[in-house]
C-alpha cells in the first residue's frame, strides 16, 4: 500500500502546477477587479466635533481591553491575529495627582445627546437646560459643586480622562448632575477661584507603532452594513474562502464596521485593494489624522 503524500509536498506541488498553468496570481487579479467594481454605500467616518462630550468622539478606549468575542469571522485563528493587532493601536497610562485644578476640565464621560452641541462648559451653563442652576455667590458655588461632588469639601479624589485624538480636553466621568459641575466649573473660571482636588487620570493614546503595525499586515476598511446582504461582496468574500475578521466599534446600530483582511494572503490583500478602489474608506488613514 502506498502512504498518503504529505499534505505540504501535495500542496507545493499543485502549486507549481498551477505555476505552470498559469492559473497563480489569476484569482487575485479577479478578486482585486470584481471588488473595485462593487457599488456599495460607502461614508466617510465621523469626524471629532468640538463638542464636551466624550461619545462625540470614537470610541477607540474599547481598543485597550477589547474582548476577543468582539470580533466576527469564521476562523478562530484569523479573529485571534487581527485582535491581537488592534489591542495594540491605544495605550493607557493611569496618572494620580495629589492637587489637579478642576478648571482645567472641559468636558463630560456621560451625556445627553442635547448636551452634545455645546463646544464647552461656558455655552452649556448659558443654555436653557443650565438655567435652573443659579450661582450667585461663593456659598451658591460650594451648594452646587457639591451636588455634583457630594465629598468635594472632604476633598475626595475625582475621576478625569483624557484621549489624544480629542486633544487636551479632560473629561469629567461621574454619571449624573451633569449640569452641577459644569455651571460650577464655568462660575471658577470667570471669577478665577481656584478649585483642586485630588484625582485619578486615564490617559488614552494612539500607538504610532501599533498604526504602522497594522499598516503593515492588514488592509483595514469602513464598510457599510449593507455590505453583509450584498450578493456580489459576499460572493468575493466566500466563494474564495478569504480569512477575515470584523468588528463593529462604533456606537450606533447601522454605523460602518472594520473589515480586517490580512496582506499575507495574496486573494485577501487583493480585496482590500480593490475595495479601496470602490471607495471603502481607510481606517488607517483615519488613525494616522487623529494622531
Amino acid at each position: 500500500m502506498i502512504p498518503p503524500e504529505p499534505s505540504s509536498t501535495l500542496g507545493s506541488r499543485l502549486g507549481a502546477l498551477a505555476q505552470r498553468l498559469g492559473l497563480r496570481g489569476r484569482a487575485p487579479r479577479q478578486v482585486l477587479e470584481r471588488a473595485s467594481q462593487l457599488r456599495l454605500p460607502f461614508t466617510p467616518l465621523p469626524e471629532i466635533a468640538d463638542s464636551i462630550c466624550w461619545q462625540e468622539g470614537p470610541p477607540l478606549h474599547r481598543l485597550v481591553e477589547l474582548p476577543r468575542g468582539a470580533l466576527s469571522g469564521p476562523v478562530q485563528e484569523d479573529k485571534a491575529a487581527a485582535h491581537a493587532m488592534l489591542v495594540g493601536l491605544v495605550t493607557a497610562e493611569e496618572q494620580s495627582l495629589e492637587s489637579f485644578d478642576l478648571r482645567l476640565v472641559d468636558g463630560l464621560y456621560n451625556c445627553q445627546p442635547a448636551q452634545c452641541r455645546y463646544a464647552n462648559f461656558e455655552a452649556f451653563a448659558s443654555c436653557e437646560q443650565c438655567r435652573k442652576v443659579r450661582i450667585i455667590s461663593y456659598k451658591d458655588f460650594v451648594k452646587t459643586i457639591s451636588l455634583a461632588l457630594p465629598r468635594f469639601l472632604a476633598g475626595e479624589r475625582i475621576k478625569l480622562r483624557q484621549a489624544s485624538w480629542r486633544g487636551p480636553r479632560i473629561f469629567w466621568t461621574s454619571e449624573q448632575h451633569n449640569e452641577a459641575f459644569a455651571c460650577a466649573v464655568a462660575y471658577a473660571r470667570r471669577r478665577e477661584l481656584e478649585i483642586t482636588l485630588p484625582a485619578d487620570i486615564t490617559h488614552y493614546k494612539l500607538s504610532p507603532s501599533g498604526i504602522k503595525q497594522l499598516q503593515q499586515h492588514y488592509h483595514a476598511l469602513a464598510m457599510p452594513s449593507a455590505t453583509w446582504s450584498d450578493p456580489a461582496f459576499m460572493a468575493l468574500l466566500l466563494e474564495n474562502g478569504l480569512p477575515y475578521a470584523r468588528l463593529s466599534l462604533l456606537r450606533n446600530p447601522g454605523d460602518p464596521e472594520v473589515l480586517l483582511l490580512p496582506k499575507h494572503s495574496a486573494e485577501a490583500n487583493a480585496l482590500g485593494k480593490g475595495l479601496r478602489l470602490a471607495g471603502a474608506p481607510d481606517v488607517v488613514s483615519y488613525l494616522l489624522q487623529l494622531t
